[in-house]
C-alpha cells in the first residue's frame, strides 16, 4: 500500500541540501509494510526548533536528528495517520560527516528510523534495539545503502 507524505520545511531551512520529494517518498515507502494506505507528516526543521522540540518532549536540551510522534487514530476517522516526523537538517548533515557516510545515506537512515518508530518499534531495551536495528539494516540494504551501524 502507499504512504502519503505531507512534507513541510520550516522557515530558515535551506532546501539546497535536502533529499528530493521522490527520495523521501521512496525511503518512507520502503519502511512501511502495512496493508492500508497511510499518511505521515514530515517536517524538516532547523537546529533551534529541533532543540526546543527535544527539550519539550524528551527533556533533552540539545538538537537531535529525528523525533517521531506516533498517532493512534480511531478507525472511524477513516484515515490511517501514522504520525509526525521532525528531522533536523543540520544535525543530519553533521552526523553524516562525523560518521564518514554520505548525507544521502544518513537522510535515508533517519527517515527509515523515524518511520519504524511511528509503527511501534523502539530501542530502549537491548532486545528491542537489536530487532529495530536489524530491520533498519535490512531496509537500508534493500534501498541500496550499506549497514548504517557499521
Amino acid at each position: 500500500m502507499a504512504i502519503e507524505i505531507e512534507l513541510s520545511i520550516s522557515e530558515g531551512v535551506s532546501e539546497a541540501n535536502l533529499p528530493s520529494d521522490e527520495q523521501i517518498q521512496r525511503w518512507a515507502q520502503a519502511s512501511y509494510p502495512g496493508s492500508d494506505d497511510a499518511v505521515v507528516s514530515l517536517q524538516v526543521v532547523g537546529s533551534d526548533e529541533m532543540q526546543a522540540l527535544n527539550k519539550t518532549y524528551r527533556g533533552k536540551d540539545k538538537p537531535t536528528n529525528v523525533l517521531s510522534f506516533p498517532m493512534d487514530v480511531p478507525d472511524e476517522i477513516g484515515i490511517n495517520i501514522l504520525g509526525d516526523l521532525a528531522l533536523c537538517d543540520t544535525v543530519i548533515e553533521a552526523e553524516a560527516k562525523e560518521q564518514g557516510k554520505s548525507v544521502e545515506a544518513h537522510w535515508a537512515h533517519m527517515i527509515v528510523h523515524g518511520m519504524l518508530h511511528l509503527q511501534g518499534y523502539d530501542h530502549i531495551e537491548d532486545d528491542e534495539a537489536e530487532a529495530m536495528e536489524a530491520h533498519e539494516i535490512e531496509i537500508m540494504q534493500r534501498l541500496g545503502f550499506e549497514n548504517p551501524y557499521k
